[in-house]
């Protein structure tokens, strides 16, 4: 259930990551049984890491907490609907919901578009900016059938 002051947090969060001058505009607090677990601000210019994201930032954090790669029972709160990346990061850590607050486009209308990556998704490997070349394959199926056949593997 959606509690005010958790969103409230994340918001807090984000004013003071932008007046140290951190990153941008966003961060994010993962809450469960009714307890702030993990925080997380947008650092990508301080840390030079592009995938620094808030989302990212926290679940990073909450998983560490936990001692666990998968958030059930987890509450996301974020100041900005995610990017495709933290939408990924968040399906596989599979938190129980994400509250946001921003949008994508409200994100787009300050300079942080992420429309050109949906984008990029929907078209044939060749034809991306950033143009995805498969080679190997039959090679590194190989791999795929070992991990088949591992008897002491972890599903995720």
């Amino acid at each position: 259930m959606f509690q005010q002051s958790f969103m409230q947090e994340a918001i807090e969060l984000s004013h003071k990551n932008i007046a140290e001058g951190k990153g941008g505009p966003f961060a994010a607090v993962i809450v469960k049984n009714g307890a702030v677990i993990a925080r997380g601000t947008n650092i990508v210019t301080s840390t030079n890491d592009p995938t620094a994201h808030a989302e990212v930032v926290a679940i990073r954090e909450a998983c560490r907490a936990l001692n666990a790669f998968q958030l059930e029972g987890c509450d996301l709160y974020t100041t900005c609907e995610p990017c495709p990346m933290c939408l990924g990061a968040i399906y596989w850590a599979r938190p129980d919901k994400v509250y946001f607050a921003n949008t994508r486009d409200d994100a787009a209308q300050i300079g942080f578009d992420d429309l050109f990556i949906y984008d990029e998704l929907m078209r044939p490997f060749a034809e991306r900016k950033i143009p995805m070349i498969q080679k190997m394959r039959d090679e590194a199926q190989s791999i795929f059938r070992e991990w088949e056949m591992k008897q002491d593997k972890i599903q995720y």
